[in-house]
């Protein structure tokens, strides 16, 4: 859980004015950035801040645990964001596979290449936000949600199964799905990129037909479908001695995880900003409010 969600609860126990204004400060910002991930369109997620701030404005001195804070921020404006979502469509219509979502024999090519040596990566690092950005809006919504909830927005898997009333297994094998389509759709990125720049530069581009998935061995297959448990340390200790031995062993499944990784550690660090002047009016007005609120239940009590 995001450390600004705390912040925010100690801050609304002292009742004034000037604190009050930083905490619903720290929720706009949660709440937009968190919009923004989902539905990807800045009027939408300002829309969405506003409602949802000033929905919660009843509810906020009434809530003294961070978490309980979460859940509820998090459930109304997952609510708002998919009442008011737009349909994209490149969206796909259904969740892909684990074999779809295994690299091709040329994926892995490149993948075991010395990437350092690789024009495609310089080209990467400038635009690497709006890319991730637009593979996270790329996988169906189902998936997206889970994996916004628990790796950008740092929630725990049962926090992310309360808000989206699911079990928690079913959070889990939604999260290594989504990973993994985000992980293939920023590799498939980077391919187009090369592309592009090859085409620049008035070279060929040779045309090939689209190999099918590789047919990696069994311990290899097995390995893919609990990568997210292993990387998030929640296999049992002996499936987990088994799979390290596997990957020392199997050069193909060392790229695979730390480009994996890598994916993972881009969802974790990306961030989002709203426009300060739209915040500081909406961060105003919201703040005139709660106190009035506030003072007005004072009074029936």
């Amino acid at each position: 859980m995001r450390p600004e969600l705390t912040q925010a609860i100690k801050l609304f126990q002292s009742n004034t004015a000037a604190d009050t204004e930083k905490a619903i400060g720290l929720l706009q910002q949660t709440v937009y950035s968190f919009s923004m991930k989902l539905c990807g369109h800045r009027e939408d997620a300002e829309d969405t801040m506003q409602e949802v701030l000033y929905r919660s404005l009843r509810h906020l001195a009434k809530l003294h645990e961070p978490k309980a804070l979460a859940v509820w921020l998090y459930t109304v404006t997952r609510n708002r964001c998919w009442r008011m979502r737009r349909k994209g469509a490149a969206t796909p219509k259904h969740i892909l596979s684990l074999d779809d979502l295994m690299p091709d024999e040329l994926e892995m090519a490149r993948l075991l290449a010395d990437t350092s040596r690789q024009p495609e990566v310089d080209l990467l690092r400038g635009e690497q936000q709006q890319i991730l950005h637009r593979a996270i809006l790329h996988i169906p919504p189902q998936l997206r949600m889970v994996l916004v909830l628990h790796d950008m927005e740092e929630l725990s898997t049962d926090q992310v199964a309360r808000i989206l009333a699911l079990q928690e297994g079913t959070v889990r094998v939604r999260l290594h799905r989504a990973r993994l389509a985000v992980r293939k759709a920023m590799s498939q990125a980077v391919q187009l990129s090369a592309q592009a720049k090859q085409r620049k530069q008035a070279k060929p581009v040779t045309r090939r037909t689209k190999p099918a998935a590789a047919q990696r061995p069994p311990e290899c297959r097995e390995l893919f479908a609990q990568l997210s448990e292993y990387l998030d340390q929640r296999l049992e200790p002996v499936s987990c001695d088994r799979m390290r031995e596997h990957i020392a062993a199997c050069p193909s499944c060392v790229v695979f995880l730390r480009d994996l990784r890598a994916t993972i550690d881009r969802c974790r660090s990306m961030k989002v900003k709203c426009d300060p002047a739209v915040a500081r009016r909406l961060r105003s007005l919201l703040t005139r409010e709660y106190l009035r609120l506030l003072g007005a239940a004072r009074q029936k009590n």
